[in-house]
């Protein structure tokens, strides 16, 4: 299939608008990449929805392959090189049957490949075409993470049982010693990256080095390391980091750039010293999981179509509020995404840039030489910009600038920290915005939370017990009748158990959960008339506001989420 018949194809089964085509067309020109592969890289789409358009078109069937059900015998009949050189991998291999999924079962040099192994090894040959997604999950069982860290270690370290007294002796080592520290770094970053972790966590400790990785907001230990490594891998995270081998007193703050499973992730050393030795935290900021696009914003109901409205205006505020980690960043990133076209001037503010999207003026505060949200906001203005990014909206003086850039005809994104969206109107007022500014300039209030995604192999429906039943009823009771029709009773909710394909947690992945609140006549009103938080609720029931808890146990009944963590996690309206 053509790029051209390719982005026909997406325009006609309604995946891209013709905006995306030309930006996917400039962009494959530039970077060299085919237009699927920037398409997967960016998660424009679905890549499901993508293979059974191609499986339609080429006439070959489409089939979904978990990583955990490929043979390990098939795995081995196909070089990595090969299966990342053609987009090809293993599925199964019986009865003199060797089954492969392709991502371009047309691709002729691929064709050739996989039928030069199977005449190699005398066996017949089976082709499903299959989604990118699971393509790179199974090229990640090419590369066990363990074995290669276990094995760099005893190169190090013989037996691995050295104590604290031979650090200095590390420190001093040069040649062939470096090698195996560097292969310990760089098959963290690679497996971290992998294993889709958000962070990875060096800790020296008084008998060993712990490795852990975030996945999901947990923390969990991934290996464990000899303390005689702590100072060498720490140095040679601080030498890729550009950062002072010398200084061990202060923490310090770095970020590099390398390129992983070919694509380039971005990560953001801090160092912090303690008695130890140095803790290092980093930061992975691996675009195709933390970059998502609108469209695959689990935005909902009235939800989705409020948020276009509000983006689609010519000028004004829109806030996206929650605690730290709720993914308010990738909320906006999202946002950006949709508005950046050629037309338009973006630029943003960030603290710090955590995710670089091509067509977007980012430039990143630095406080400790003058320039903060509040300076920085005043030189974006000289920019000529139609959209404003600002990271956070943390003081008086910057929320009094991002209230004159809205009613000067821009639009401005930002974040703020409130319990809900309820809470932000009175929060601006408390940051001496004049209340009579807000109904003009603020187009659009967006709460969220994010909460763990029940692992689809393991999860099972069941029945609740009498007090979920009550709290779920006590939710859906205040939401629109046509919404809550299509949740019936009796109720039921999902549990995952655990299996190999979530690692025992029942949890794969995170998703959102909203509630979002427009500027109407009414809300003005309120504003107007004083504005307290029990008078914006009511103002938002009236709207039919779906809460953030009414959206949590609405996924919860559609087996998105589980129902105990989203009362856990959100207050009863």
């Amino acid at each position: 299939m053509t790029q051209d018949a390719f982005l026909q194809a997406l325009s006609a089964n309604g995946l891209i608008d013709d905006a995306t085509a030309k930006r996917l067309t400039r962009d494959a020109i530039v970077s060299g990449d085919s237009i699927e592969t920037i398409i997967a890289k960016r998660r424009l789409v679905d890549d499901a929805k993508i293979a059974e358009m191609k499986s339609a078109a080429l006439k070959v069937p489409y089939k979904p392959v978990a990583a955990g059900d490929v043979d390990q015998k098939a795995l081995a009949l196909i070089p990595e090189e090969t299966a990342r050189t053609y987009g090809v991998i293993p599925i199964s291999l019986g009865d003199n049957l060797l089954v492969v999924g392709m991502l371009n079962p047309d691709d002729m040099k691929a064709q050739d490949a996989v039928k030069f192994i199977a005449r190699q090894n005398h066996l017949n040959l089976g082709v499903y075409l299959i989604a990118y997604g699971d393509w790179e999950a199974v090229l990640r069982k090419y590369s066990p993470y363990r074995a290669e860290i276990e094995r760099a270690v005893r190169s190090v370290s013989g037996d691995g049982s050295e104590s604290a007294q031979r650090v200095v002796k590390l420190e001093a080592a040069e040649g062939s010693e470096d090698a195996p520290i560097i292969k310990i770094v760089a098959d963290t970053f690679r497996e971290a990256v992998l294993s889709r972790a958000s962070d990875i966590h060096i800790e020296p400790e008084q008998h060993a080095v712990r490795v852990r990785f975030r996945n999901d907001g947990d923390l969990h230990q991934v290996a464990e390391l000899p303390v005689a490594l702590a100072q060498p891998i720490v140095s040679r995270v601080k030498v890729i980091s550009n950062l002072k081998i010398d200084e061990t007193r202060i923490p310090q703050d770095g970020r590099f750039r390398a390129k992983i499973s070919d694509r380039d992730v971005d990560f953001r050393v801090a160092t912090f010293p303690t008695p130890m030795g140095e803790k290092v935290a980093i930061r992975v900021l691996d675009p195709t999981t933390g970059l998502k696009s609108f469209d695959n914003l689990p935005l909902r109901y009235g939800n989705l179509e409020i948020v276009k409205e509000g983006l689609e205006k010519p000028y004004g505020m829109v806030l996206v509020t929650g605690p730290t980690g709720s993914g308010k960043t990738t909320t906006l990133y999202a946002f950006l995404q949709r508005l950046n076209t050629e037309e338009v001037n973006i630029v943003s503010l960030e603290d710090p840039v955590e995710y670089f999207v091509q067509g977007v003026n980012q430039s990143q505060v630095r406080p400790e030489i003058g320039y903060d949200f509040a300076s920085g906001l005043r030189q974006i203005l000289r920019q000529d910009p139609d959209i404003i990014m600002v990271g956070e909206i943390r003081d008086n003086e910057t929320a009094g600038l991002a209230v004159q850039a809205a009613l000067t005809g821009h639009i401005v994104l930002s974040t703020l920290h409130t319990n809900n969206a309820a809470g932000v109107i009175p929060r601006l007022i408390d940051m001496k915005v004049e209340p009579f500014l807000l109904p003009v300039s603020l187009n659009l209030i967006i709460a969220q939370r994010l909460v763990g995604t029940l692992c689809p192999d393991c999860k099972q429906q069941e029945a609740p017990a009498a007090d979920l039943a009550a709290a779920i009823e006590r939710s859906l009771a205040g939401i629109k009748p046509e919404i809550a029709a299509k949740y019936p009773k009796p109720y039921k909710v999902w549990r995952a158990k655990g299996c190999p394909t979530c690692k025992g947690k029942g949890i794969l992945g995170r998703t959102a959960i909203f509630e979002v609140f427009r500027m109407t006549p009414a809300l003005a009103q309120v504003i107007e008339t004083g504005a307290t938080v029990q008078k914006i609720v009511s103002e938002a029931k009236a709207q039919g506001m779906i809460t953030l808890r009414q959206d949590g146990v609405m996924k919860s009944l559609d087996g998105v989420t589980s129902i105990e963590e989203i009362l856990r996690e959100t207050e009863e309206a």
